[in-house]
């Protein structure tokens, strides 16, 4: 599914190729941005005690963690994952991703480093597309991520609340994603999307980087009917109607090749 223009819009002539996300300084990236699924793997290195190798007890030790710190995560579960979001709370200035990586490859645990280039490696992750949705909408946000990253899709999805830690300024945050590390935006529309301020914020936002979406960085999604009418800044670009009968057996395919666009 391409999103269009009407013929009379000036957006309608072709338009440039987007340009790609530039490279991030993971030393301007705050560790909120360290997603859970990272985290989660940066336990499985450091969380099991290695004589051979630094663990998570050597990287505390490197954090500034005191011995009676030390000993109160040893009782926890998964003591990588609170010493990760503990940190910046006593670091001067707030905890980066880059300084992780600096103490990372002083404490030689390249291993880790090369094993996530992808995402600690790069010190941020690239994801195909920012979901923009309210709270109430949550359910069918779960079935898309089910049926685009979990299929032969495999798309990378940005879920503000699975993906992102509490802690950090929405607003601020939700910028710094749409434009640094997110190729797309997909906006599920609802009555409740209409009275949520973030969501405001964030179509908006997304809308002044791409004006008349000439870029295609928003697919506007209609997955139930609506009791208000559909809102005015998004009328002029194609949605994906999940409600529409006729379309619905095709609108994953649809919207998971608009995703994949270059």
């Amino acid at each position: 599914m391409a999103m269009a223009t009407s013929p009379s819009d000036p957006a309608a002539s072709p338009s440039p190729v987007a340009s790609p996300v530039p490279p991030l300084d993971p030393h301007a990236v705050p560790m909120v941005a360290l997603n859970y699924g990272v985290r989660r793997r940066l336990g499985l290195y450091l969380n099991p005690r290695a004589a051979a190798a630094a663990d998570w007890t050597a990287l505390a030790e490197a954090l500034g963690c005191s011995f009676l710190e030390i000993r109160r995560l040893e009782g926890l579960p998964d003591p990588t994952a609170t010493l990760l979001e503990e940190w910046p709370a006593r670091c001067p200035g707030g905890a980066t991703v880059g300084q992780l990586l600096d103490v990372l490859r002083r404490l030689g645990r390249d291993d880790v480093l090369t094993d996530l280039a992808g995402s600690v490696g790069s010190g941020t992750e690239i994801f195909d597309a920012f979901i923009c949705y309210c709270q109430k909408d949550l359910q069918f946000v779960q079935e898309m991520i089910r049926e685009l990253e979990q299929t032969e899709f495999k798309l990378k999805l940005c879920v503000f609340d699975r993906d992102v830690l509490p802690g950090a300024c929405v607003y601020s945050i939700s910028g710094e994603l749409i434009e640094r590390r997110c190729r797309r935006m997909v906006v599920v529309v609802s009555d409740d999307y209409l009275e949520s301020e973030e969501c405001d914020f964030q179509t908006k936002f997304a809308l002044s980087l791409s004006p008349g979406a000439r870029h295609k960085r928003l697919i506007p999604v209609k997955y139930k009917s609506m009791k208000n009418e559909f809102p005015s800044i998004l009328r002029f670009i194609t949605i994906c109607d999940y409600t529409n009968p006729c379309t619905k057996k095709w609108f994953w395919t649809r919207l998971a090749k608009s995703l994949m666009l270059p």
